[in-house]
């Protein structure tokens, strides 16, 4: 099998995030548009050599079984909704996600006008943004995101699922952050520092007897119960507005248990009553579930 290129792909400079909903009765239609992208995101990479192209398309957990019925990726589950008091990361079921991605915007629009032709009468936009690199791959906090992350071919063993019939496939998680910009540059620099765990300039981590318990990097580096780290390979990128600023958060693992883990640590308090403290300065406004399958079964609508 082969992995969509957008699962693993390094950085860009511009990315377009699009939503659509399949309409009612063009199941058919909707499945024959997908298993044309492999050959799309072929002509648009071979295309524009400069440009680093990558796409992915992901099927939402509520559509799977209207397009593709024969078989489901195994944990394919609605995104895992958090609700406490005013803290909260809401499910929004989209069908499907496309992430689109180039080191040259108008390649990257020239992709979205590709896709919305190939999706016409077969499949309603619900959500589009524009993501792009800010700084040195920077969130608009002032803090670099995606420290964490996996290198090299690291990447792929913790991003694609290794084998069966979805193999290199990724369980994809999307949400859609809005900053409180106002209230978050009212703290100090140290105390945006505390948030995060690590420095802001030189973006070195607190030691670990250093880091508050409330800390982002405290709450979402996570082992399981043999000491293994729970890590996900995050997509994500900034958007901004004139008035609004945010983050499209981006998870795509072998499993969906460890995003889970994580949102779930960022939201729930534990005994004693910690939680993520960024949380109170991001607010998430969707949260949609998707598998991205390989190459292969998109061309093959599934039939392998």
């Amino acid at each position: 099998m082969t992995a969509q290129a957008g699962i693993c792909a390094e950085s860009n400079l511009h990315a377009y995030y699009l939503m659509f909903d399949v309409l009612p009765g063009q199941e058919a239609a909707a499945r024959s548009a997908l298993a044309k992208t492999p050959a799309l995101w072929r002509e648009l990479t071979q295309g524009y050599p400069d440009a680093a192209f990558s796409g992915l398309v992901a099927v939402g957990d509520r559509v799977w079984d209207r397009l593709y019925p024969r078989a489901r990726p195994s944990e394919l589950v609605p995104f895992p909704a958090q609700l406490q008091g005013k803290r909260s990361a809401p499910e929004t079921p989209f069908d499907l996600f496309f992430q689109l991605r180039a080191d040259r915007l108008d390649v990257a629009y020239i992709a979205v006008q590709r896709v919305m032709a190939l999706l016409a009468g077969r499949a309603e936009l619900k959500y589009e943004r524009q993501g792009f690199r800010y700084l040195d791959c920077r969130d608009f906090t002032g803090f670099v995101d995606g420290t964490e992350n996996p290198q090299g071919e690291h990447r792929a063993e913790v991003a694609l699922v290794a084998e069966g019939p979805f193999a290199d496939g990724s369980y994809v998680h999307v949400q859609h952050y809005r900053h409180n910009m106002a209230k978050w540059q009212r703290l100090s620099v140290p105390s945006q520092e505390d948030v995060y765990g690590r420095t802001k300039v030189e973006n070195i981590e607190y030691d670990s007897d250093k880091k508050p318990p409330t800390a982002h990097t405290k709450r979402t580096s996570l082992k399981d119960e043999a000491g293994n780290s729970l890590e996900i390979l995050r997509q994500s990128m900034p958007w901004g507005t004139a008035a609004e600023q945010g983050l499209v958060f981006i998870s795509c693992c072998h499993t969906p248990r460890h995003f889970t883990r994580m949102l779930d640590s960022m939201f729930q308090a534990d005994g004693a009553g910690h939680f993520d403290h960024l949380t109170l300065f991001t607010q998430a406004e969707t949260g949609s579930a998707f598998f991205a399958p390989s190459l292969e079964w998109l061309v093959k609508s599934g039939e392998l």
